[in-house]
């Protein structure tokens, strides 16, 4: 009886030992694990970026590459190309799959510079040449907002040098604080009206703007046809804009009938430095698409289409304004600022 009883029990555990060791024993084939994601961007302006990936136990990657586009890769080496203009972050997201259909993921953050393809210089002003703004290239505007291009502006518009004046390779709009024909502020506004106008380039801009509060620098655009059929229906781009009392804050804009006022299509950034170091401010714009950049760095993307007027010539427009329903209140301590051009280019 006892032997009986000692060999049942030797079976058991041998029974208990088996089943341990089956629920201990590894899965034939596990999902793909210590993903390992490996970018070299390309610092030529190209958008390349070569991507090489390793996992254990993956057979093939798919790769999402933080723009909607997705790729499968057998090996998990791949060069991408990325095309949008700009200094762009992506978050790359990578796919590992096993031979059974098991998978894991990983990600990546990159930063992709890709130059445009410019092909000339069309026009440009550098401001190269001490005196007044050249008169082959620039207009005035002259007076108040109630010439009828005005938004409730505090400044009076002249074409004296003591508001618009080149000065070492720049041009300085100054903003003073005096009594001029009833306003309390002058300044000045050029444009390029009837002296250059275009349809489609990259536009660029090179500026430092003025610090003090109220005052309200701009580099802008407005359609050909505004003496005829008036604003928003010309359309307006607003290229850079800023005000004191939000420092470093840029805003790009376009008013256009329905998008006019304080309602337009705006973008805006941060930046730093705005009033005491120049920054490049660029326009793309194609039949399709209009963007916006500081230094290299997209920050505003608008669609373009036949039911917008952005399909024919604009004119050019340099200000600093006082004040206004963008500009705000004037610091009382105001004396004067400067609002400084580099210069404008046009590519195409």
């Amino acid at each position: 009886m006892m032997k009986y009883l000692l060999v049942n029990f030797a079976a058991i555990i041998s029974l208990n030992v088996f089943a341990a060791c089956k629920k201990a024993e590894a899965p034939k084939n596990p999902a793909p694990s210590n993903i390992v994601i490996n970018a070299i961007v390309s610092s030529d302006g190209s958008g390349n970026v070569d991507f090489t990936v390793t996992a254990t136990n993956a057979v093939t990657y798919s790769f999402e590459f933080g723009n909607g586009e997705i790729q499968d890769v057998p090996t998990g080496a791949v060069t991408y190309k990325y095309a949008t203009v700009g200094t762009i972050d992506y978050t790359v997201t990578v796919t590992a799959k096993n031979s059974a259909g098991l998978s894991a993921s990983a990600k990546k953050n990159i930063s992709v510079t890709v130059k445009p393809s410019i092909s000339s210089l069309v026009w440009s002003d550098e401001f190269d040449k001490n005196g007044a703004p050249d008169p082959t290239k620039w207009i005035y505007d002259i007076g108040t907002g109630s010439s009828g291009w005005g938004n409730n502006e505090l400044q009076y518009y002249t074409n004296r040098l003591e508001n618009a004046v080149v000065e070492n390779g720049l041009l300085k709009i100054k903003a003073i604080k005096e009594n001029y024909s009833g306003s309390a502020y002058t300044s000045a506004r050029l444009l390029t009206r009837g002296k250059y106008e275009f349809k489609y380039g990259t536009v660029e801009i090179r500026a430092k703007v003025p610090a003090a509060v109220g005052t309200w620098p701009a580099v802008w655009m407005l359609g050909f046809d505004f003496p005829t059929v008036g604003w928003p229906a010309c359309g307006e781009t607003d290229i850079l804009e800023h005000r004191g009392s939000e420092l470093n804050t840029i805003v790009a804009a376009l008013h256009y009938p329905g998008r006019s006022g304080g309602n337009p299509v705006k973008g805006q950034t941060v930046i730093q430095n705005a009033a005491t170091e120049f920054h490049v401010y660029k326009f793309d714009w194609t039949s399709t698409s209009m963007q916006f950049f500081v230094d290299g760095k997209l920050f505003h993307t608008v669609a373009n289409n036949a039911s917008i007027p952005y399909n024919k010539n604009f004119f050019f427009l340099v200000n600093l304004a006082m004040g206004g329903g963008f500009g705000g209140p004037v610091d009382p301590a105001f004396t004067n600022a400067t609002f400084e051009v580099d210069y404008i280019r046009v590519y195409k």
